[in-house]
């Protein structure tokens, strides 16, 4: 029988030992994640395309001593007599926890970051919606506010800079060749499995650098609890046995670069003009001006600004502005056709006579307040396909990437579309939905296009899967009619955007030098 986790939807921590606090009962079983040699070590890797780095050698690593230099000896032997005999039950504990990969654990610390900070902010006693504030992140409200667009582009920076890192990180290896300390002493008994990959500079030091460096950016309220991480990454390869310090050392410098760098891109990406509320009065004149008779309205008391109506000028990853246009859907059914009639009709047969199966569906798929979003419950089955494939760290990386950075293109593009038209929700037809209700126009669907997109790349990533993973994002584009909150043609229409945007993250793919 496989061992079992429960594992948190809303706002889970997860401790040292992979211990989970419980903040609620809305948990889901899933089996422990567990260390494994990966089936392939690709050890071209540091040929492969980065997204930042214009070469695996633009950051520079130093050689490391010689496996026969009195220097290393003497770390093998610290390692061997002084480190490995005195470990404690918490030390092992981390040693499993992060023994399940560093991309891996990195991303399931993202989404649950996110879910801790996926909460709207509450109007104050003016009737006002107090912004988030960066320099004070504690604050009422906290800083973010992880709607799905902000969470899809932290994921999608979080995986670039580990994607990124590793590629520098396999191209020294290869160059330097210096294997794990097991492999160089005999008697050192690693305590997670050992395979031929070269131990320097460390894959699991380089992506906790670089990923403490974008979420201490994307989450600067977290830095206590990012440090004690990424220490406890660090330490756990050294407890493990499977790496000395100068190993360490070497992957956080190398790291933390590759880090800042990829950061440097996230400032200038127009995320910071997000939120330009000055703009909604000319949006909703131009959409007036193509057609759109009934134009969404806010159904909050008191109404809240729309969220992010400028998040479709953010800059996308896999093409250009040209090819957002170009592949914007063309304008859905006005309120009053006999196309929108017939679709208003399905929702009021739902309303009145919702299945069992459908309800299951709606509230599966919600991903709501409190969540992490459509974005993260894709990035987690990405990452549970990469783990259960027994990918590289760097192949898993390279998957996260393309995922990432789809989802984050779906949201910028979907986003566009939204508030290019500006079209009605349902419940401004007297439709009520108890799966909470989006603040931003309807046409197209989030849940479909973050879905569609994921869909595709991990169809492409792996075939035998295409089936089931079209079918869950036809299940969450239908549990957003289910829901009572889109139209068929959000969601139909949703699918086949995010299809498209998917492909795009394939075509790079095909042209990063992986083989994959």
């Amino acid at each position: 029988m496989k061992n079992i986790l429960k594992v948190i939807i809303i706002a889970p921590l997860i401790g040292a030992g992979g211990a989970v606090v419980l903040s609620c009962d809305k948990a889901v079983t899933e089996p422990i994640k567990e260390a494994y040699i990966p089936t392939k070590l690709d050890e071209n890797a540091g040929t492969w395309k980065p997204y930042i780095l214009t070469s695996s050698s633009e950051v520079v690593v130093s050689a490391p001593k010689a496996i026969t230099d009195a220097v290393y000896l003497k770390e093998l032997d610290s390692l061997k007599n002084k480190i490995l005999p005195v470990l404690t039950p918490t030390n092992k504990d981390a040693i499993a926890y992060w023994g399940a990969g560093a991309v891996y654990r990195w991303n399931e610390i993202a989404r649950e970051l996110a879910a801790r900070y996926n909460v709207p902010p509450a109007s104050n006693a003016e009737g006002k919606y107090p912004v988030p504030d960066a320099a004070n992140p504690l604050a009422d409200p906290k800083f973010p506010f992880a709607n799905p667009p902000y969470t899809a582009r932290a994921l999608a920076y979080l995986s670039v800079a580990q994607y990124d890192a590793l590629v520098s990180t396999w191209n020294y290896k290869f160059k330097y060749n210096r294997k794990a300390p097991s492999k160089n002493d005999a008697t050192i008994s690693a305590l997670l499995p050992v395979s031929d990959l070269p131990s320097y500079p460390s894959e699991d030091a380089v992506v906790a650098a670089a990923s403490y460096t974008i979420l201490v950016a994307m989450f600067p309220g977290e830095v206590p609890y990012l440090d004690a991480k990424l220490a406890e990454a660090k330490n756990a390869r050294v407890w493990a046995g499977t790496n000395v310090p100068s190993d360490i050392t070497a992957g956080d410098a190398l790291g933390k670069a590759v880090g800042a760098k990829v950061m440097a891109k996230a400032k200038v990406d127009g995320m910071s003009a997000a939120n330009n509320q000055t703009l909604v009065a000319g949006q909703i004149e131009a959409a007036k001006s193509r057609g759109i008779k009934d134009t969404w309205v806010s159904q909050e008391a008191p109404v809240r600004p729309p969220m992010l109506p400028n998040y479709g000028a953010v800059t996308t990853w896999n093409f250009d502005k040209a090819t957002l246009t170009k592949i914007r859907p063309v304008m859905p059914y006005v309120v009053g056709s006999a196309e929108w009639q017939k679709e208003f009709g399905e929702l009021e047969k739902i309303n009145k006579s919702q299945t069992r199966e459908q309800a299951r569906i709606a509230n599966y798929w919600a991903d709501g307040a409190g969540s992490y979003t459509p974005p993260g419950h894709w990035s987690r089955e990405a990452a549970n396909l990469c783990h259960d494939n027994k990918f590289s760290e760097v192949a898993t990386a390279r998957a996260m990437a393309l995922v990432s950075t789809a989802l984050m293109d779906a949201g910028i593009a979907c986003w566009d579309t939204k508030y290019y038209y500006y079209t009605p929700r349902p419940q401004q037809f007297g439709l009520k939905t108890s799966v909470g209700l989006p603040n931003f126009p309807s046409y197209t669907s989030g849940h479909s296009t973050f879905s569609a997109a994921a869909a595709t790349v991990l169809g492409s990533i792996f075939p035998s899967k295409v089936t089931e993973m079209n079918d869950k994002a036809k299940e969450a584009s239908n549990s957003r009619v289910y829901g009572l909150i889109h139209f068929r043609v959000d969601c139909e229409m949703g699918l086949v955007h995010g299809a498209k945007i998917g492909e795009f993250a394939i075509a790079r793919g095909k042209t990063d030098g992986s083989g994959y």
